[in-house]
Order: structure tokens, then C-alpha cells, then sequence
């Protein structure tokens, strides 16, 4: 079925096809002229969108036997993948400045040194307590990274693998949330250092998703990211929070189900976030391990509020302070780069969308008709495939390839300091250097213990 594009609302609208909101005045890119690499045209973002990301207006039609967005999301949990887009990376250590510890697993694995300098290299970040092993990354990265030769766009990626997640040790009093950006801001300083003339293309899945975007919105001009797509991102969380409690499938299954892996993880790494028994991250540690069944919002007052940074915004009153300062939908205005949002709407997880874009001629905000919380599962050539591998596909192709990379030269200067740390001139108090190689990682396993798909 075909669609409109309705002036009105500015949406791109029929029955099935999924809602796409273009800004009223969408932004003039400039990209590279054909195969005259050398001209430069300046084409407006909903052009070529509509030329070149044309799955995007394609409707999402689920397989039968997961036809409604609880199903989707159930499927992303229970569902082996194990032999689907397997992946390899080389694992790099990290440390930051204040002792903690980040895994950055860059594929494809043992031939980093055969790529071109040059090469885009997709900057992702994984869910709530995910890591790069899971299915949802590997179903866009085993395309991405596949040479251009076998069907693939050739690129270069890289996982941020948060603190404590896919076997990431924890080596200070401190763990992570969707919103604080200071990890992702230090580990960009690494790559955009080590890879100088690469465009970064950011990727992120829902609390990854959250905290790319309050990244871009935080650094505007100054981000080192060139673009990024959001997946499932949950936006406002204090407003999914409340959607989530407020049902009984919301509480007792997804909010539980995320507090509990949550929990998990905390435990597993309770003895280095108890290191310092007068710490307050260590007498908020005590609290939560004594917690039952936990919410996300149960755990997050008892814990998150508090570990989940440093000061000064930390620790919060409580959940929904945190929240509401976490929350992605404020800043959207703020982000000064090509930006694709896609969610679904009847994900069980993130019931409250934006869909205007803050006004921003740099922002495409996308709904599906279906797809549950990083689902968006439909039939594959042989196996259950992902609605949004192609689209995804298509944008970093032409945000890697197609679109023209202008230096960034709002960001702050790196150097580095006497004690091997990198920096950036002007911020002093961020800084990460490499430790050790964590060698070839397995990224199709999973996490023992740990629910996959969140």
C-alpha cells in the first residue's frame, strides 16, 4: 500500500506503513555528487531519505506467530540467536580517569590493520544491561562490517560495552544510566585519537539509544559523532516509567524482568562497588542486594539515583529526579547532526514517543506499526530477520558514504598528559588511556545469567 506525506501533521502516513515526521524546514546535506567524489551538492535530509533509505517507508509486517509487540519483545528474550550474524571483535580495555574500566569491542575481528584509515566506523551502544554479543547489535554489524565484495558496506565498528556489562570488569564505585555521557564522551576521544580522519556514525538501542542522544544534545556542534539512528529509545523516562508500572504485564513482567537483570549484574560485581565500605555507592549497594523482585524504578531509587555517576549530579533525591534530568526528549533540539529515531508503537517497554523532533531540521523521527522493544521481527530468508537491519543499513550508507565529512572542528583538543592519559584541552577532568587488549571476543554467546534482549 502506498502512503502520503500529509503537510498538516508533517507525516508520512497510510494504514500500515509506519509514521515518519520530517521537520517542517529539514536541513540541506551535503553530499557527494554520483561518482564525482570531487563535486558537492547540498540535498535536503527528507530527499534523500525518500531516495536513498527507501525501506524505511516499507510497512513492518510481523511473522504470524508474533503478531503483537509483546510477543516481539518476548521473542528478543527468549529467543537463540546463537547462531544468527555471528560476530568476533577485538576487545581494547580502557581506563578512565576516575578508575573505571570500559570494553570497547571493535570489528571486524583481525583485519582492523587491512582497513583504510578512513573507514566509517559505526559507534554503538547496547541496552540496558546488554553487550556486544547481542542479537539485536549483530544483525546490523555482521552486514556493516562485511567487505563490499560479499554484499556488506566495508565499515569499521565498535561497541561501547557500559561498565560491569559483557565481562567488562568493575574497577572503581561506579556503574552507569541513561543519562550521564561522560563514558561515551572519553570513549570517542579514543577512537576519534586513534582513527582521526574516520567519520563516527553513532548506533544506539534503547538506554544506549537515551545516551547518544543526550550526547549529541549536550556537545552540538562540538560532538564527534558525524550522525547517529536511535532505536528504541526510550525518551522520556519518567512518562515509560509510569506506563510500565501502571500495567500489570508493565510491572510484573518488563519492569521486574530489567530490575532483576539489573540486580544480577550488581551482584556479580558487588565485592569492587563495596571496595570502600563508608562509600555511599557501597551503603546503596548494601540496600539493593537485599531487594526481592525488583522494579526498574524500585532498583533505580535504591541504587541507579546514586551509582549510576559522579557528582554533581549525583546522587538524586530519588528515581524520578533522576529521571526526569536523564530523560532524551529535552534535548533533541539541541543536536546538531543527521539523526534517525525509530521506534514502534506498540512497544510494551517505551509507550510515549515525540514525534515532532524538537523542530529540528536535522532530526527524523520514525513509527512503526509493530515491533515490540528491539524486535521488529518479520521472516528472513531462512531464518527470522529484524524489519529494521535494512533501513539502519541504508542510512549508515549514506551518512558513511554518501554524505560529505566536514572536520570537526568544534571539538576540543586531545593531547596527552605526563601519566598517559588522553585528554581534551578545556576539560581536564576526563581521560582514559589503554590498559590491556582483551583479545577476540566471542559475540555469540550471550552473558551467563543475564537476560539477553534488554
Amino acid at each position: 500500500m502506498g502512503g502520503f506525506f500529509s503537510l498538516a501533521s508533517g507525516l508520512w502516513q497510510s494504514d500500515d506503513m509506519p509514521e515518519v515526521h520530517f521537520p517542517e524546514k529539514p536541513a540541506l546535506i551535503a553530499v557527494k555528487n554520483g561518482d564525482k567524489s570531487d563535486e558537492v551538492e547540498h540535498i535536503s535530509l527528507r530527499t534523500l531519505l525518500e531516495t536513498r533509505c527507501k525501506t524505511l517507508f516499507t510497512p513492518f509486517r510481523p511473522l504470524w506467530w508474533l503478531s503483537n509487540g509483546h510477543l516481539q519483545t518476548l521473542y528478543c528474550v527468549v529467543g537463540d540467536f546463537s547462531k544468527n550474524d555471528q560476530m568476533w571483535y577485538d576487545r581494547t580495555y580502557l581506563r578512565l580517569i576516575d578508575g573505571g574500566t570500559l570494553g570497547l569491542d571493535f570489528a571486524p575481528a583481525g583485519r582492523q590493520s587491512d582497513l583504510p584509515k578512513d573507514t566509517p566506523i559505526i559507534v554503538v551502544q547496547h541496552g540496558l544491561t546488554g553487550g556486544s554479543y547481542e542479537a539485536y547489535v549483530r544483525a546490523i554489524l555482521k552486514q556493516a562490517c562485511a567487505p563490499v565484495e560479499g554484499g556488506g558496506l566495508g565499515y569499521r565498528a565498535v561497541v561501547f560495552n557500559f561498565r560491569g556489562c559483557a565481562g567488562v570488569p568493575i574497577t572503581s564505585q561506579l556503574l552507569y544510566s541513561a543519562g550521564h555521557t561522560d563514558d561515551t564522551r572519553q570513549a570517542l576521544m579514543h577512537v576519534a585519537h586513534l582513527y582521526p580522519d574516520a567519520p563516527l556514525l553513532g548506533l544506539g538501542f534503547s538506554l544506549g539509544a537515551n545516551v547518544i542522544t543526550r550526547y549529541l544534545g549536550e556537545e552540538g556542534n562540538a560532538s564527534r559523532l558525524h550522525s547517529a539512528c536511535a532505536l528504541a529509545c526510550p525518551w522520556d523516562l519518567k512518562q515509560n516509567n509510569d506506563g510500565l508500572i501502571n500495567s500489570f504485564t508493565g510491572k510484573h513482567i518488563y519492569s521486574k524482568g530489567m530490575g532483576g537483570n539489573l540486580l544480577r549484574l550488581l551482584k556479580r560485581h558487588l565485592k569492587p562497588l563495596m571496595a570502600d565500605p563508608d562509600h555511599i555507592v557501597a551503603k546503596a549497594a548494601e540496600n539493593a542486594i537485599k531487594l526481592k523482585n525488583p522494579t526498574l524504578e524500585k532498583f533505580d531509587d535504591t541504587f541507579t539515583r546514586i551509582a549510576g555517576g559522579p557528582s554533581p549530579h549525583f546522587p538524586f533525591r530519588d528515581s524520578n529526579e533522576y529521571y526526569y534530568w536523564g530523560s532524551s526528549h529535552k534535548v533533541v533540539g539541541d543536536i546538531r547532526v543527521p539523526f534517525l529515531a525509530i521506534n514502534a508503537a506498540d512497544d510494551p517497554v517505551v509507550r510515549h514517543v515525540p514525534m515532532d523532533g524538537g523542530g529540528n531540521g536535522l532530526v527524523v523521527m520514525e513509527l512503526t506499526k509493530g515491533g515490540g522493544h528491539l524486535g521488529w521481527f518479520q521472516a528472513g530468508p531462512g531464518y527470522v530477520d529484524r524489519w529494521t537491519t535494512k533501513p539502519v543499513l541504508e542510512w549508515l550508507k549514506l551518512v558513511g558514504d554518501d554524505m560529505v565529512h566536514e572536520p570537526r572542528t568544534k571539538c576540543l583538543p586531545l593531547y596527552v598528559d605526563e601519566d598517559g592519559f588522553l585528554k581534551e584541552k578545556g576539560r581536564e577532568k576526563l581521560g582514559c588511556k589503554v590498559v590491556e587488549s582483551g583479545g577476540m571476543i566471542d559475540g555469540n554467546g550471550g552473558e551467563d545469567g543475564m537476560i539477553q534482549g534488554l
